[in-house]
Protein backbone atom coordinates (compact mmCIF):
# COMPACT_ATOMS: atom_id res chain seq x y z
CA UNK A 1 0.00 0.00 0.00
CA UNK A 2 1.21 3.39 -0.89
CA UNK A 3 0.33 5.96 1.63
CA UNK A 4 1.66 9.27 0.90
CA UNK A 5 4.00 10.50 4.04
CA UNK A 6 1.75 12.06 6.97
CA UNK A 7 2.73 14.93 9.70
CA UNK A 8 3.93 12.54 12.71
CA UNK A 9 1.11 13.22 15.52
CA UNK A 10 2.28 10.63 17.98
CA UNK A 11 5.18 7.76 18.07
CA UNK A 12 4.81 5.36 21.34
CA UNK A 13 4.89 1.70 22.29
CA UNK A 14 1.51 0.32 23.74
CA UNK A 15 0.34 -2.63 25.02
CA UNK A 16 -2.98 -2.76 23.30
CA UNK A 17 -3.77 -1.37 19.97
CA UNK A 18 -7.21 -0.36 21.23
CA UNK A 19 -5.24 2.63 22.78
CA UNK A 20 -4.54 4.01 19.08
CA UNK A 21 -7.46 2.94 17.49
CA UNK A 22 -9.47 5.06 20.17
CA UNK A 23 -7.17 7.88 19.94
CA UNK A 24 -7.59 7.92 15.84
CA UNK A 25 -11.91 7.97 16.88
CA UNK A 26 -11.41 10.25 19.23
CA UNK A 27 -9.34 12.99 17.09
CA UNK A 28 -11.63 12.05 13.95
CA UNK A 29 -8.13 11.13 12.47
CA UNK A 30 -7.99 11.42 8.72
CA UNK A 31 -4.31 9.83 8.05
CA UNK A 32 -2.96 6.22 9.30
CA UNK A 33 -1.56 4.68 12.27
CA UNK A 34 1.61 2.29 11.87
CA UNK A 35 1.52 -0.92 13.39
CA UNK A 36 4.94 -3.15 14.68
CA UNK A 37 4.03 -5.92 16.44
CA UNK A 38 6.30 -7.92 19.30
CA UNK A 39 7.35 -10.04 16.79
CA UNK A 40 9.15 -7.55 14.75
CA UNK A 41 10.41 -5.44 17.94
CA UNK A 42 11.26 -8.32 19.95
CA UNK A 43 11.74 -11.32 16.84
CA UNK A 44 13.57 -8.99 14.42
CA UNK A 45 11.01 -10.25 12.04
CA UNK A 46 9.78 -8.21 9.17
CA UNK A 47 6.01 -6.49 9.25
CA UNK A 48 4.14 -3.68 9.85
CA UNK A 49 0.78 -3.17 9.86
CA UNK A 50 -0.92 0.09 8.05
CA UNK A 51 -4.50 1.39 9.33
CA UNK A 52 -5.62 3.74 7.18
CA UNK A 53 -8.93 5.93 8.83
CA UNK A 54 -10.90 8.70 7.50
CA UNK A 55 -12.38 11.43 10.38
CA UNK A 56 -11.37 7.81 12.38
CA UNK A 57 -13.09 5.47 10.74
CA UNK A 58 -10.61 2.74 9.55
CA UNK A 59 -10.87 1.99 6.13
CA UNK A 60 -7.89 0.04 4.75
CA UNK A 61 -5.02 -2.38 6.25
CA UNK A 62 -2.22 -3.68 5.03
CA UNK A 63 0.47 -6.10 6.85
CA UNK A 64 4.00 -5.85 5.04
CA UNK A 65 5.16 -9.39 6.47
CA UNK A 66 2.76 -11.20 4.90
CA UNK A 67 1.94 -8.86 2.10
CA UNK A 68 -1.82 -8.91 2.51
CA UNK A 69 -4.52 -6.16 3.03
CA UNK A 70 -7.98 -6.29 4.37
CA UNK A 71 -9.40 -8.43 7.07
CA UNK A 72 -6.65 -11.22 6.09
CA UNK A 73 -3.75 -8.40 7.35
CA UNK A 74 -5.71 -7.50 10.45
CA UNK A 75 -5.38 -11.52 11.31
CA UNK A 76 -2.08 -11.49 10.51
CA UNK A 77 -1.77 -8.26 12.69
CA UNK A 78 -3.39 -9.72 15.54
CA UNK A 79 -0.92 -10.88 18.19
CA UNK A 80 0.32 -10.24 21.83
CA UNK A 81 1.63 -7.45 22.65
CA UNK A 82 3.67 -4.46 22.84
CA UNK A 83 3.30 -2.90 19.98
CA UNK A 84 5.40 0.46 18.67
CA UNK A 85 2.65 2.80 16.89
CA UNK A 86 2.87 5.94 15.28
CA UNK A 87 0.09 7.77 14.46
CA UNK A 88 0.04 10.13 11.23
CA UNK A 89 -2.45 13.07 9.76
CA UNK A 90 -2.91 13.61 6.06
CA UNK A 91 -5.22 15.81 4.26
CA UNK A 92 -8.30 14.26 2.91
CA UNK A 93 -6.96 14.80 -0.57
CA UNK A 94 -3.41 13.24 -0.23
CA UNK A 95 -5.55 9.86 2.20
CA UNK A 96 -7.58 9.91 -1.12
CA UNK A 97 -4.33 8.97 -3.43
CA UNK A 98 -4.04 5.95 -1.71
CA UNK A 99 -7.30 4.60 -3.75
CA UNK A 100 -10.18 2.48 -2.98
CA UNK A 101 -8.59 -0.75 -2.94
CA UNK A 102 -11.12 -3.34 -2.26
CA UNK A 103 -8.86 -6.11 -1.07
CA UNK A 104 -7.09 -4.04 1.39
CA UNK A 105 -10.71 -2.75 2.81
CA UNK A 106 -11.87 -3.11 5.90
CA UNK A 107 -15.20 -3.06 7.55
CA UNK A 108 -15.57 0.26 10.31
CA UNK A 109 -15.55 -2.26 13.49
CA UNK A 110 -13.29 -5.06 12.46
CA UNK A 111 -10.08 -3.23 13.57
CA UNK A 112 -11.36 -2.73 17.04
CA UNK A 113 -12.95 -6.36 17.47
CA UNK A 114 -9.60 -8.36 15.54
CA UNK A 115 -6.55 -6.39 17.55
CA UNK A 116 -8.33 -4.97 20.48
CA UNK A 117 -10.98 -7.10 21.14
CA UNK A 118 -13.09 -4.37 22.33
CA UNK A 119 -16.88 -4.55 21.00
CA UNK A 120 -17.64 -1.07 22.62
CA UNK A 121 -15.06 0.25 20.53
CA UNK A 122 -16.31 -1.20 17.46
CA UNK A 123 -19.89 0.04 18.04
CA UNK A 124 -19.05 3.60 18.28
CA UNK A 125 -16.76 3.08 15.26
CA UNK A 126 -19.51 1.59 13.92
CA UNK A 127 -21.72 4.43 14.43
CA UNK A 128 -19.28 7.29 13.53
CA UNK A 129 -19.28 5.50 10.12
CA UNK A 130 -20.50 7.36 6.90
CA UNK A 131 -23.42 6.09 5.58
CA UNK A 132 -22.14 4.68 2.67
CA UNK A 133 -19.81 2.41 4.51
CA UNK A 134 -21.47 -0.86 4.79
CA UNK A 135 -21.57 -1.89 8.76
CA UNK A 136 -20.12 -5.63 9.23
CA UNK A 137 -22.54 -6.27 11.63
CA UNK A 138 -24.92 -4.56 13.13
CA UNK A 139 -25.24 -3.55 17.33
CA UNK A 140 -28.88 -5.69 17.14
CA UNK A 141 -26.54 -8.81 16.81
CA UNK A 142 -28.10 -9.64 13.38
CA UNK A 143 -24.64 -10.54 11.68
CA UNK A 144 -24.25 -10.77 7.84
CA UNK A 145 -23.61 -14.18 6.02
CA UNK A 146 -19.98 -12.18 4.21
CA UNK A 147 -19.21 -11.88 7.99
CA UNK A 148 -18.88 -15.13 8.87
CA UNK A 149 -17.03 -16.13 5.86
CA UNK A 150 -14.34 -13.09 6.70
CA UNK A 151 -13.67 -14.18 9.74
CA UNK A 152 -13.50 -17.81 9.10
CA UNK A 153 -11.27 -16.98 6.50
CA UNK A 154 -9.12 -14.78 8.70
CA UNK A 155 -8.61 -17.94 11.88
CA UNK A 156 -7.94 -20.13 8.43
CA UNK A 157 -5.32 -17.68 7.36
CA UNK A 158 -3.60 -17.35 10.81
CA UNK A 159 -4.00 -21.64 11.38
CA UNK A 160 -2.24 -21.90 7.77
CA UNK A 161 0.63 -19.58 8.50
CA UNK A 162 2.78 -22.25 10.16
CA UNK A 163 5.69 -19.28 10.64
CA UNK A 164 3.24 -17.04 13.28
CA UNK A 165 2.68 -20.38 15.29
CA UNK A 166 6.06 -21.06 15.32
CA UNK A 167 7.21 -18.06 16.29
CA UNK A 168 4.32 -17.79 19.17
CA UNK A 169 5.03 -20.96 20.36
CA UNK A 170 8.80 -20.09 20.60
CA UNK A 171 7.96 -16.76 22.35
CA UNK A 172 5.40 -18.88 25.02
CA UNK A 173 8.30 -21.71 25.65
CA UNK A 174 10.90 -18.44 26.24
CA UNK A 175 8.89 -16.63 28.78
CA UNK A 176 7.70 -19.88 30.45
CA UNK A 177 11.46 -20.96 30.76
CA UNK A 178 12.70 -17.06 31.95
CA UNK A 179 9.15 -17.54 34.36
CA UNK A 180 10.62 -21.26 35.84
CA UNK A 181 13.50 -19.32 36.34
CA UNK A 182 12.67 -16.71 38.46
CA UNK A 183 10.30 -18.60 40.43
CA UNK A 184 12.97 -21.34 41.24
CA UNK A 185 11.91 -24.29 38.73
CA UNK A 186 14.10 -26.25 36.67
Amino acid sequence: MNVPEGTLLKSHVVRDPRDPLAVALDRELTGYVVLEPQETLLLDSDGRGVITFRDGVPELAYYTGTDRGGPPALADLAMPGPYHVELYRLSDPALSTTGSVDALAVPPGMAAERLAGDPALAASTRRRAPADRKPERSTAGDDADGDDRSEQGAVEAFLADEEKIEAIQKQAREEAAQRAAEWGFD
